[in-house]
Order: structure tokens, then C-alpha cells, then sequence
């Protein structure tokens, strides 16, 4: 990323511009905030060093101006998962679930059926704890009208926006306009050192920037990871409906490599992916397949699955890995990806003292 930079960051800013002094509008982090706002079709953007302060200023500002603290939003979604509880404990936020909590946006029935009034409806786009998974435009829409039916306002977290346009067959700009605000991330798709966005109206991203102040966002100088996001407008973000349209294909050779290895059971999920990433279950432990993933890659040279991980309350012996289709990718074609299946299936049958393990196979060079 570093060599990116030096080779591709003079063609995305110059830096003999006034440099970045604890983020001024003039700066390179001020062209970064307008060329985000621009691309999403807000009125204004400001930048955040991380995507769980964005929301957390987001969330409580939306509290505020509604007069109601409580936020619906999934169970998988990542404030609840992955951010220790952060909305509760450090906004002084509720929490309630529309629904059953099945792998999916909830629907507008649900929201309009949940039992206990909230002031924000947050949307997970894509929900990746559940396979990266999306609702199609009419259930968006739907949904979202169903919050305003409820006087809510909606907060979208697009952590990974950037790539749902090809699902939805809309830009950019139509999606965001759904919410009435909208986080994205510079790093998870756009390839970014780190860094993220608040999007929406002029405000309240003014009301969130000083609270990204409270928070201590207020870095002296974040120029390098600036000038990655927008090296990642530049170069990544034209390639993501071509990263889309190769995980089919990739989701689909592994399906067909699985199915004629004699597993009992396995899942990929989804069957066509939303987006560029998928999830790959197998029914091992995630200690096992990790083992084989790491041989499989001293072996071939292909790091075919980069981590395993068993589901929280599911059953044992059931393991998931992600799956991330980008530029290395694009190279392979559906015999590489099946010979590379059957390689680390050949070669997890090793690791477990397995029998009938499919022919030895593999392919070196990049992964999907």
C-alpha cells in the first residue's frame, strides 16, 4: 500500500497543497470530505479516523434532535457485535431488534410491528455477520418508509456501500438518499490505510464533528490515510462492479467443487453473492481448517481462505470463512478456483487423518 501511494498518490492530490492541520477544510482531508459528499449526493461529509466513532456521533445526534435515545437495529449489526457495547456505555443509547432476528434486514412489517418506540432505524448495507447479504430496492424502500411511518429517522452504516450499487442496479446517490444519514469506510473497500465518513446534512455532520472532537478524532495530521481514501476513489472504486461480477463466478465454482468432493454437508452463502464477498461454511473445526488453509498456502502458494471462525450458539464443528473477491482475483478463472478447492480439500483431509480425499490439485499465484 505504501509503494501505492508513492506510485499513484501524486495523481490523486498534490501535496504541495497547504497540508493538513488537524483536518482543515482547505487540506487534503477538506477534498476528501468534498469528493465523498459529492459521490454519495449529501450536502456534507466530514472525516472520521474510525467508522465506530462516526456512528456513535451520528446515533447520539439523532437522539438529540428526536428526543428519543433508542436505536433499531439487527442483532448482527456491528455496533451490537463487534463494538463492546460501545452505544450503550459510552452514548448512553438503547437498543431494540425489530423482529425475529433472522439473517436478513428486517421488513417493513416488523418495523411496524416492533413494540417499543425508536428515534433512529440504523441499516446495515450490505449485513455482513450474516453473508454480506442485502434486501432488494422495493424491501429498502418499504422499510425505510415504514420508519418514517414511525416519525424515525433512518441512519444507514455502509461500512460497505461502495459495492451495493450492482445489486440495486442504482448509483451511488440513489441509495444514499434513502437515509437521512450514511456512514461508509475507506479501508474495507476502497483499500484505504484506515478512515471513514459521516455523510448527510450540513447540521448535523456540524453537530458530529464536535463531537468527533469529545471523542478525540481530532487529529493533529491524518494526511496518509486521506490520501489513500481518495487514491482508493481514483483506482478502487470504478473496479468494485467487476470484483461483484467475478464473485459469482468464484461462488459458483466453489459450489460445484464442494458438491463433487463427497462432503456430507457445506454452504456457500449467499448461493449468488450480493456483493464481492461471500461466506464459505464447512462442518470441521475452525482449529482444523485454519491448519489446512496455512499448509494448503506453504504448499501451493495460494491463500485460498484467509480465517475460520464457528458461530457464536451454533453447533460445533461448523465453521464459516469469508470470502473476498478483489483485483488479485480477477485472474482466475473457474478451473483455478475448483483445482484450488479440491487442493485444500485434499489437504484438510491431512490435517483431520480423513480418507477418500478429492485428487491432489491447486494453483499459485493470487487469491479470491
Amino acid at each position: 500500500l505504501l509503494t501505492r501511494l508513492k506510485e499513484e498518490g501524486a495523481r490523486s492530490y498534490d501535496l504541495a497543497d497547504w497540508p493538513d492541520i488537524y483536518g482543515n477544510d482547505d487540506s487534503i482531508v477538506g477534498a476528501l470530505e468534498l469528493r465523498t459528499a459529492e459521490t454519495l449526493g449529501t450536502e456534507s461529509a466530514a472525516y472520521f479516523p474510525t467508522g465506530t466513532m462516526a456512528q456513535q456521533a451520528a446515533l447520539r445526534c439523532w437522539a438529540a434532535r428526536t428526543g428519543n435515545d433508542t436505536v433499531a437495529l439487527h442483532p448482527l449489526a456491528h455496533p451490537v457485535r463487534w463494538e463492546r457495547d460501545a452505544l450503550r456505555r459510552l452514548s448512553g443509547l438503547h437498543v431494540v431488534h425489530p423482529g425475529d432476528g433472522a439473517p436478513r434486514m428486517f421488513s417493513a412489517d416488523e418495523v411496524r410491528d416492533c413494540e417499543e418506540p425508536f428515534g433512529t432505524l440504523m441499516l446495515e448495507l450490505p449485513l455482513r455477520d450474516a453473508g454480506f447479504v442485502l434486501p432488494t430496492w422495493e424491501e429498502l424502500t418499504a422499510t425505510v418508509e415504514a420508519a418514517r411511518e414511525r416519525d424515525a429517522v433512518v441512519h444507514l452504516d455502509g461500512a460497505r456501500l461502495w459495492e451495493c450499487a450492482t445489486h440495486f442496479g442504482r448509483p451511488l446517490q440513489e441509495i444514499a438518499s434513502v437515509a437521512d444519514s450514511v456512514y461508509v469506510s475507506f479501508y474495507k473497500s476502497l483499500g484505504a490505510l484506515s478512515g471513514a465518513a459521516l455523510a448527510g446534512p450540513a447540521t448535523l455532520v456540524e453537530e458530529a464533528v464536535a463531537w468527533r472532537h469529545r471523542y478525540g478524532g481530532a487529529l493533529f495530521q491524518q494526511w496518509p490515510a486521506v490520501l489513500s481514501a481518495l487514491v482508493g476513489f481514483d483506482q478502487e472504486l470504478p473496479r468494485l462492479p467487476s470484483y461483484v461480477a467475478h464473485a459469482r463466478l468464484v461462488a459458483e465454482a466453489m459450489r460445484e467443487a464442494l458438491a463433487g468432493s463427497g462432503k456430507a454437508w457445506w454452504r456457500v452463502w449467499p448461493e449468488v453473492p450480493h456483493t464481492h464477498q461471500f461466506q464459505v461454511w464447512l462442518p470441521y473445526g475452525a482449529e482444523d481448517l485454519e491448519e489446512a488453509s496455512l499448509r494448503y498456502a506453504e504448499e501451493s502458494g495460494t491463500l485460498l481462505f484467509r480465517a475460520w471462525s464457528e458461530a457464536p450458539g451454533g453447533p460445533p464443528g461448523v465453521s464459516m470463512s469469508e470470502v473476498t473477491v478483489s483485483a488479485p482475483g480477477l485472474s482466475w478463472a473457474r478451473e483455478d478456483v475448483s483445482c484450488a478447492v479440491e487442493g485444500f480439500l485434499s489437504t484438510l483431509a491431512g490435517v483431520t487423518g480423513e480418507s477418500g480425499a478429492p485428487g491432489e490439485g491447486g494453483v499459485t499465484g493470487g487469491s479470491a
